[in-house]
């Protein structure tokens, strides 16, 4: 019953496979199962899709609160034996991975040594339901339907920043429209393939810069890691940059220019019945850091 709400969420069983672990033939033969078990078909499958016939819809209206009620079941048993074990699948943009993640391993580990934590950096916009993840970090709340977002991090502020060496050869830019005559490095998005515009604000209005990239990267810390060898100037958030700034290894200009952004979420799946594995680890990174 559990695959069959699985296929019907994912749509494909080739989605639904990688979900729970089993080859799509063997996902199949259970739905055929629970089919002749049941007395009716409940998947109505083309090459293309797979979705749920009149009789599958109804079930599995019946089915999901149960399951949810299993899930908490399992979940208050795990709490009260200590045993929480599972494999646990992430898919984060690089920052939210170094910053938001890996500093609240430790204490995971700690508290739940059998849980596995898969942790995978992506800076597009992966499909998690799709590519088999339990959930995913990104910045914004704006997220795919039938999400839940949950914050993880304060919105950020934004800062350009350079290292010593290129602000003694190039000079420090005092406003914004000296970018045109300096190097900049820019940002191309994974998934759109459009190239991330640096905005700043005077006052209460904002406004975007229009400049030539001498460099283009799509991945952040590369970014960052360019402008500290030197190669120009970066716009990104100034959490993911502090401890270079407090170093000296980069130097932030245009400050008083600056703006937010919005903070990170992580996501998953409204539909989605989380393991115990998975719930323990939302708990974990929803924490404040210490």
């Amino acid at each position: 019953m559990l695959a069959f709400s699985v296929v019907a969420e994912q749509g494909s069983f080739r989605g639904a496979a990688g979900r729970l672990g089993l080859s799509p033939s063997a996902l199949s033969h259970a739905i055929r199962r629970l089919e002749d078990q049941l007395g009716s078909a409940l998947l109505h499958r083309t090459t293309r899709s797979v979705a749920p016939t009149e009789a599958g819809a109804r079930f599995l209206r019946i089915l999901q609160p149960a399951l949810n009620d299993i899930d908490r079941a399992l979940l208050d048993l795990a709490d009260t034996s200590g045993r929480i074990a599972g494999h646990v699948r992430i898919n984060a943009h690089r920052n939210g991975a170094e910053l938001l993640v890996l500093p609240k391993l430790g204490a995971l580990q700690k508290e739940h040594p059998k849980i596995t934590l898969e942790l995978s950096v992506d800076e597009g916009l992966t499909d998690i339901v799709a590519a088999g993840y339990d959930m995913g970090i990104r910045i914004g709340e704006r997220l795919a339907e039938d999400m839940i977002a949950v914050r993880l991090s304060p919105d950020h502020r934004t800062a350009v920043v350079a290292a010593p060496s290129y602000l003694e050869e190039m000079g420090t830019p005092d406003t914004p429209a000296d970018l045109q005559q300096h190097r900049c490095i820019g940002y191309r998005f994974v998934t759109s393939g459009r190239l991330f515009v640096w905005r700043f604000a005077e006052g209460d209005r904002e406004f975007e810069t229009n400049f030539e990239p001498s460099l283009i990267v799509d991945d952040v810390q590369m970014s960052q890691r360019a402008a500290a060898l030197g190669l120009g100037l970066a716009f990104v958030p100034r959490d993911a940059v502090e401890d270079q700034l407090e170093a000296g290894g980069l130097v932030e200009v245009l400050r008083r220019w600056s703006v937010t952004m919005p903070g990170d979420f992580l996501y998953y799946p409204s539909r989605r019945t989380l393991s115990p594995a998975a719930r323990t680890v939302i708990d974990h990174l929803r924490k404040r850091s210490d």
